[in-house]
């Protein structure tokens, strides 16, 4: 970002978003004099240790590093002694351009339709017969960094009926994904009927299959450890970047059909580009709540673990709770590793106000 930014803010100049320009801002700034912060110096060797701030923006590779184990705390404490399903609804390729130009529009909708589709097929008496509770991730990126906007939903097997009882479902299927994918198409079609560009939307877009996936997870511990990390990750992270030389980037991915690792250059601009176009707009909740899942359904949910735990035969998973905070950060003399002793602290420099304000 720092070698190739300016170049890139050069060549793509009006088109960059706001949301953008200030990730591309405040990484530049993470861990920087930019941001202020502390002086250290150690008592036995007298070595002397700048720590400065991070930038905390959530789109940062180097922030957010604890808060994916935090969430999974938080949702292991929430989740039910049930078998689990992962159902994911993925935006065609024809929509992919105005996605990227009209991001909390599209981003909304998708969440809306696929959620509101889910729970009208499940209402269905063939299949659950009530209403999901369904927890929804959205995840832009393929793992070369395409752009490849989904969202994931993690639904355990179990509905809530129209009197209030609860319905164990199959653990082996949930919905049929044929019919789920016609009616997450024609919801999509009516709501973006009321945007101004829906007349710039091919056809051809409401004729084709689009993609559902459902896929029993069984407890669904593998799935939440899977989800975490899209939550509080950005696309990609400093280890998978291999070299940074004369204007190419190269990076390691792992192919989805094989498995297998393998590594892929581009041109920085180009690897600039890719990473900033899955930044999300400023405020977006990329994490939401359905059906009994909700929060203002949670004081149900001790009732309906404990339920379900008598049922299934099993005792209720005990709650969670954050381990008690350490006494402190210490910063550890990088010569001879005795603690520092903070001598001031350091102010950032002003700072304008940001861009998208």
């Amino acid at each position: 970002m720092r070698r190739y930014g300016a170049e890139y803010q050069a060549q793509y100049g009006q088109k960059i978003l706001p949301s953008q320009r200030r990730a591309l801002r405040d990484i530049l700034a993470c861990r920087t004099e930019a941001m202020g912060g502390h002086l250290y110096a150690c008592p036995d060797c007298g070595e002397q240790h700048y720590q400065y701030h991070s930038c905390r923006n959530r789109h940062c590779p180097q922030c957010q590093h604890d808060a994916g184990q935090t969430w999974l705390a938080k949702q292991k404490a929430l989740q039910l002694p049930t078998p689990y399903f992962l159902l994911t609804f993925t935006l065609p390729a024809d929509l992919r351009p105005f996605a990227q130009s009209h991001q909390r529009v599209l981003y909304h909708l998708l969440f809306r339709a696929s959620a509101s589709a889910s729970q009208q097929l499940a209402q269905d008496p063939r299949f659950a017969g009530g209403q999901l509770g369904l927890l929804g991730v959205l995840h832009t990126w393929g793992r070369n960094l395409s752009y490849h906007p989904h969202v994931h939903y993690l639904v355990p097997a179990v509905a809530r009926l129209p009197d209030g009882k609860y319905r164990l479902l199959k653990h082996n299927f949930l919905l049929p994904v044929k019919a789920l994918s016609v009616i997450f198409r024609a919801k999509m079609r009516d709501a973006l009927h009321e945007t101004p560009f829906f007349d710039q939307i091919p056809a051809a877009v409401w004729r084709q299959d689009w993609v559902v996936h459902c896929q029993p997870v069984g407890k669904g511990e593998t799935a939440l450890r899977y989800l975490a990390p899209y939550i509080f990750r950005v696309a990609i992270s400093n280890r998978r970047i291999l070299k940074c030389d004369r204007g190419k980037v190269t990076f390691s991915y792992r192919q989805s059909e094989t498995g297998k690792y393998r590594t892929m250059t581009l041109a920085a601009v180009e690897f600039i580009r890719r990473f900033l176009q899955h930044v999300l707009p400023k405020g977006f909740v990329k994490v939401r709540y359905y059906g009994f899942l909700a929060p203002c359904r949670r004081p149900q949910l001790a009732t309906l673990r404990h339920l379900l735990g008598i049922v299934m035969g099993c005792f209720p998973p005990a709650e969670i709770t954050t381990a008690p905070a350490a006494s402190g950060w210490v910063c550890r003399c990088p010569a001879c590793g005795q603690e520092m002793r903070r001598l001031r602290s350091i102010k950032p420099p002003a700072r304008s106000p940001p861009d998208d304000l």
